[in-house]
């Protein structure tokens, strides 16, 4: 028995017991509730077997008893306390291993039996219950004397595992929670959030995206703690199962650059982690942490192909920041009907939670179910009612890349937005990007571009006609849908962007063409 609960715990003692016993074995909770059970070679349905169970469980509780047997015709349930004994008292039953108790003439009545089998005083805990059919196999009163205490051992330091988990997930969900919000730009709450937790947010800050080998992600994250001395937040990313996300204090770091060996937490942990990948990003204030965290993920594509497996996002201007008072007055305009929504019931979302979903998908595609915790049916729903209020499809690369520009714009707050000169004219998109600063940041985007040659341009230009859908770009292009995949691998490294994964690039390459296009 001991041996067992070393091994296999609380699972393998009640198996050996249901096996023994040709019957059922479990935990019983006083109220009736079958905590745990196992049916070892059962000649009638299990849960005739556990309502028995769960019926004894209930006389035990009322009748404030310790052990105790019940039974039916065909069958007997034989129950025993998990308490715990205390210390110097010896835990076997003389009354279980006193056969005379449960002689057969006790167990052969038509009508339920509640002979007591000892006068110690009952228990409201779980309680082990064993269902066989009669007669009863001999010793098995005995078996379970002795499986008692090695059960309730296994049973309680299991109870502790599981507090343990659900300690470790509701922190886990707690920091998800503080993330989600720092990306949809609620700060206010976000402290609040994290103020029960440790560390306080930092500001200003870098994002680091690491990307572990499979199952490794808790370790990771432990090594992650310890480099950074308890400082840095560290999120397992709701979307991707291997990613963890860390937010960094970026004035902290800079500290210890200068007084150490110049190394960043993203180079700690990638040469601490023999296969992990780390993508890092510039240096940002808090509110731009959703910023931060696109630039990490393109720093992690390139990063892949690195052999020391770390990449930091290049300098590149936010389209957001050089939009102008004329960009602002666009975004407030296309997003008005969508922040002046009311919804018709109560239960119905909101304008704050439609464009969180509508930001959330822009950034993850179909992961935003992951991300925002719902049904892909509500996404879907939601996405359309969304659509009906900007007058878009949002199922066009053009329509979206717009709505992601105004959402970024939108959370800029900075941005001038009154109209110089009187000017009577509305903005529109194309009014926009013919600004001097969009069409040099088009220029940027761009111009790494030029080192994939003409090929390069042209599956791109392609790739986002098609709608960002591999198989027609295949087909526009005369060439395999892997081949078609490879041609945007290779652009991702010269562009060092993420392209086929999200956050993908593919809307400010969108905006970047269309400002070059009007330019010529």
């Amino acid at each position: 028995m001991y041996r067992l609960a070393r091994t296999g715990g609380s699972p393998e003692l009640l198996r050996r017991l249901a096996r023994r016993a040709e019957g059922w074995a479990g935990i019983v909770d006083g109220d009736g509730t079958v905590l745990q059970a196992v049916a070892g070679g059962v000649r009638w349905p299990a849960h005739e077997a556990a309502d028995l169970a769960s019926v004894a469980a209930r006389e035990l509780t009322a009748r404030g008893t310790g052990s105790y047997s019940l039974d039916t015709d065909e069958r007997a349930a034989l129950l025993l306390p998990l308490e715990r004994p205390s210390p110097g008292r010896a835990f076997h039953d003389p009354a279980f291993h006193d056969r005379s108790h449960l002689d057969r003439s006790h167990l052969d009545r038509t009508s339920l039996d509640r002979t007591s089998l000892d006068r110690t005083s009952g228990s409201r805990g779980p309680v082990l219950a064993v269902v066989a059919p009669k007669p009863l196999p001999v010793g098995l009163a005995t078996l379970m004397a002795d499986a008692v205490m090695p059960l309730a051992l296994s049973w309680a330091s299991e109870n502790v595992e599981r507090k343990r988990r659900r300690v470790d997930l509701a922190e886990s969900r707690g920091r998800e929670a503080v993330l989600h919000l720092l990306m949809t730009g609620q700060l206010s709450i976000a402290h609040q959030v994290a103020g029960a937790l440790r560390p306080r947010l930092p500001d200003p800050v870098r994002v680091c995206v690491v990307e572990c080998s499979g199952g490794q992600r808790d370790e990771v994250a432990r090594i992650c703690a310890d480099a950074s001395g308890g400082r840095t937040w560290i999120v397992r990313c709701p979307v991707y199962a291997r990613h963890l996300i860390l937010i960094v204090p970026a004035a902290e770091e800079a500290r210890e650059q200068e007084a150490g060996d110049g190394r960043t937490l993203g180079l700690a942990v990638a040469g601490l982690v023999d296969d992990c990948v780390v993508g890092v990003s510039e240096e940002v204030r808090l509110p731009d942490t959703a910023t931060a965290y696109r630039q990490a993920f393109h720093a992690l594509a390139v990063a892949r192909g690195l052999p020391g497996r770390h990449a930091r996002f290049g300098a590149a201007p936010e389209p957001a920041l050089v939009v102008g008072a004329a960009g602002a007055r666009w975004a407030d305009a296309l997003l008005a009907p969508l922040h002046a929504h009311l919804p018709r019931r109560s239960q119905d979302p909101g304008s704050q939670e439609l464009s969180a979903t509508v930001a959330s998908w822009l950034a993850f595609s179909s992961h935003a179910t992951q991300h925002l915790k719902i049904h892909r049916n509500t996404l879907a729903a939601r996405l359309r009612l969304v659509g009906e209020l900007l007058g878009l499809d949002l199922n066009r690369v053009a329509d979206q890349a717009a709505v992601d520009l105004a959402l970024r714009i939108r959370a800029t707050p900075t941005l001038p937005r009154s109209r110089s000169g009187g000017a009577a004219a509305s903005e529109d998109l194309d009014t926009v990007l013919r600004a001097p600063g969009v069409r040099d940041w088009a220029a940027q985007q761009l111009r790494l571009l030029a080192g994939a040659g003409p090929i390069g341009e042209e599956t791109l230009r392609t790739w986002l006609s098609c709608e960002a859908q591999l198989a027609p770009t295949a087909a526009a292009l005369g060439v395999s849908v892997p081949g078609a995949r490879k041609r945007l691998t290779r652009l991702e490294a010269v562009l060092r962007r993420s392209l086929l994964r999200t956050p993908s690039a593919r809307y400010d390459l969108w905006l970047a063409f269309r400002a070059v296009d009007l330019a010529a």
